[in-house]
């Protein structure tokens, strides 16, 4: 047995409801972009942070083989 246009309209309704329930879920454009603006923020912070670490623990590293090489020459 063949749909009708009727079942046909019937279907199209509720798949219609269905997408626009699953389309409210999502953030606007507007929302998308703040959310991923403020994420760059905190990994371009991190990613600055990282940089003054690794320095840091090269200086330290290099202070420690000083350190310990004079320790090992007295």
């Amino acid at each position: 047995m063949a749909l009708t246009q009727t079942d046909l309209d019937e279907i199209e309704k509720l798949l219609d409801g269905k997408l626009d329930e699953k389309l409210n879920l999502l953030p606007t454009k507007d929302e998308f972009f703040s959310q991923m603006s403020r994420v760059m923020g905190e990994l371009k912070g991190i990613r600055e942070d990282q940089a003054v670490i690794s320095g840091k623990q090269s200086e330290y590293g290099d202070r420690l083989t000083k350190l310990e090489s004079t320790q090992t020459t007295s």
